[in-house]
């Protein structure tokens, strides 16, 4: 299942990494791709939204509904 979250903040590379690597922690992410021109984030795998959600919150960056 492939899931995309809008996530604010990101403005280099540096960020879309940093947001990748928390979104890979969660436990069912099989993957996670970051892009900060679209200020967005997409996720592939069985992980619930509200964890992805508070992830990249955790990590310093505003997502939106």
């Amino acid at each position: 299942m492939s899931q995309t979250i809008t996530v604010k903040g990101m403005s280099c590379e540096h960020c879309e990494e940093t947001v990748e690597e928390a979104l890979q922690e969660v436990d069912g992410v099989t993957s996670a791709s970051a892009d900060r021109d679209s200020e967005s984030a997409t996720v592939e795998g069985s992980a619930e939204r509200d964890e992805l959600v508070t992830v990249v919150e955790d990590a310093g960056y505003d997502v939106s509904a």
